[in-house]
């Protein structure tokens, strides 16, 4: 008896895979903000008050300072941090993702709460808040051109760990190459090419010899170290003169730079700055927008794929791995040129490690890198800030923060974060 299609039975409907629930993201925020209740919250002295000052004497528009009582607002805003990690916690039961807004709200509370706790009862100091971020900005720079540097190098599959190398390189030649002339200007044009040299070589040991690419950028790096420093304390010791502390001068933009908090944080910067956000912008575009970026990811993807459909995908790497060395390097610029300072020996400080963790949390593009570096930045100035205050937390800690935040990114405990496909895995024909 032969079975008609009625009594055949219907092939299972396709569905894709149900993600897994993601509970780390908001036992973590859940844990930061319980502690921040605790210790910032019913930690403030009762009855104390804080001052935030919002405006400069220079600004075009003064805005009032704010004074808020210390527990209160501290509590509140821990609360608020609470609150939001519940909502991830829902989010997560849902297996839905939360917006771009949430961690920014959540950063702001819980920041927030420790700014109050720290500037409680003090009051002959206040809360620089407009100085804060001004500095939050400009130390967040080298880190974004080298998150930038990495994005460019892991999206066409090649891991750069001699950003550290590249951006020592960069500051080096700026220095010099700016004092030789007399002009920060042509060292800050000097920059690029060093880091670009560094990333040439890491290029052609990952593309051409197959080398191991983590192991080649540690190499470089203590390459860069080795030669920076015998030539800082050589050439530039004999003579002086080719290592001045020449600096890059604001450039306010009319109007913009008048306007409260943002102006002089966004539009009072020198030549560095701006090009910072010339390069975010372009970079965001160019990868995920445009026939170049589509390439690339192909690349680092599906390189076979990529080569069935006429890519060249070695030339691809190389060509942006040297593109990363350079803008790493024109972000080494900042630790001479850009601050007027003169080159000291291993002055980055791991400044490149940290950017990785930047270009991880910011998964992989120009926008989230951005955003992660900027949080590292705000690290670096909230120390100075506290410090400046008389803050009982001791500075060391503080500058660990950033660090913490590397092992964590590293980890994979701030959610999943997916690199390119074949990052790291040489091209044989």
């Amino acid at each position: 008896m032969t079975a008609t299609v009625a009594d055949t039975p219907a092939a299972p409907a396709s569905s894709a895979p149900i993600p897994a629930k993601q509970w780390g993201p908001a036992i973590a925020l859940g844990v930061i903000a319980l502690l921040s209740l605790i210790f910032f919250g019913f930690g403030t002295p009762a009855g104390s008050t804080t001052r935030f000052v919002v405006a400069r004497k220079t600004d075009f528009i003064q805005l009032p300072s704010l004074t808020v009582p210390s527990e209160l607002a501290a509590i509140l805003l821990s609360l608020v941090g609470l609150a939001l990690a519940g909502w991830v916690a829902y989010r997560a039961n849902q297996r839905r993702k939360v917006g771009i807004w949430l961690p920014i709200v959540y950063g702001m509370a819980i920041m927030g709460a420790l700014l109050t706790w720290a500037g409680a009862g003090r009051d002959a100091t206040s809360i620089q808040l407009t100085g804060l971020l001004t500095s939050s900005l400009f130390l967040a720079v080298p880190l974004v051109f080298g998150a930038l540097a990495g994005t460019l190098c892991e999206r066409s599959g090649i891991i750069n760990i001699a950003i550290e190398g590249q951006l020592l390189a960069g500051a080096f030649l700026a220095a010099l190459v700016g004092s030789m002339v007399g002009n920060a200007y042509v060292g800050l044009i000097a920059a690029p090419i060093a880091g670009a040299l560094v990333g040439l070589l890491l290029a052609i040991f990952a593309t051409k010899y197959w080398v191991n690419q983590i192991v080649v950028g540690v190499v470089l790096n203590m390459l860069v170290v080795g030669l920076t420093g015998f030539f800082f304390s050589t050439l530039m010791s004999d003579d002086p003169s080719l290592n001045q502390p020449i600096g890059l001068e604001k450039l306010p933009i009319p109007l913009l730079s008048k306007i409260p908090v943002l102006g002089p944080v966004l539009f009072n910067q020198n030549l560095l700055v701006y090009i910072l956000y010339v390069a975010v912008a372009v970079l965001q575009i160019m990868l995920f927008k445009s026939r170049w970026g589509l390439r690339v990811r192909a690349v680092g993807e599906h390189p076979k794929a990529a080569d069935t459909v006429g890519i060249q995908v070695n030339r691809t790497r190389i060509r942006n791995t040297v593109l990363g060395g350079a803008v790493a390097g024109l972000g080494g610029a900042f630790f001479t040129v850009a601050s007027g300072l003169a080159f000291g020996k291993e002055m980055t400080a791991g400044k490149g490690y940290i950017a990785l963790a930047a270009m991880i949390l910011g998964r992989w593009s120009p926008r989230g890198a951005l955003a992660a570096a900027l949080l590292f930045g705000f690290a670096d100035a909230l120390r100075v800030q506290l410090g400046a205050i008389g803050s009982p937390i001791p500075s060391q800690f503080l500058a660990m923060t950033p660090y913490l935040a590397t092992i964590f990114a590293v980890a994979g405990l701030v959610g999943h974060a997916r690199p390119p496909a074949s990052e790291g895995i040489p091209y044989k024909k």
